[in-house]
């Protein structure tokens, strides 16, 4: 079992309600996601926590995480490559506002507003190239 093997600083917390979940994304150093997702709204929910994002450079994190500003990519699903990658990490140097505005980007707000403008356009005849 994994929680056996886990060393002391190391808790798992089971299943948690949404507020709590907000606390302990805003209270984290960093929130590490290894896997490969189409989108991918955790590393999302963590930089609108204001947090940094350590990812596997695959999926939807290539779109979402900048690194060097909203935090850091790793090439290949390895603990090498992770580990890698966190020998140099500073939390330290991540604004947290510029998680926050990375997050925003993909608010349900803004998706309705790209996705209306865009309906307009085909609309009015004008089916538009790609809205950024």
């Amino acid at each position: 079992m994994l929680e056996a093997q886990a060393p002391p600083n190391v808790h798992f917390v089971g299943r948690q309600p949404r507020h709590r979940v907000r606390e302990l994304l805003q209270r984290c150093k960093a929130f590490i996601f290894p896997g490969l997702e189409d989108f991918g709204i955790a590393p999302v929910e963590a930089m609108a926590a204001g947090r940094p994002v350590i990812a596997f450079a695959g999926g939807g994190a290539l779109d979402t995480v900048l690194p060097g500003a909203t935090g850091e990519l790793f090439p290949i699903q390895s603990v090498e490559s992770l580990a890698s990658v966190l020998q140099t990490f500073d939390p330290r140097a991540y604004g947290v506002e510029t998680c926050r505005r990375q997050a925003e980007r993909f608010s349900a707000a803004v998706f309705r507003k790209r996705l209306l403008t865009h309906l307009s356009g085909v609309m009015e005849g004008k089916a538009l190239q790609a809205i950024s």
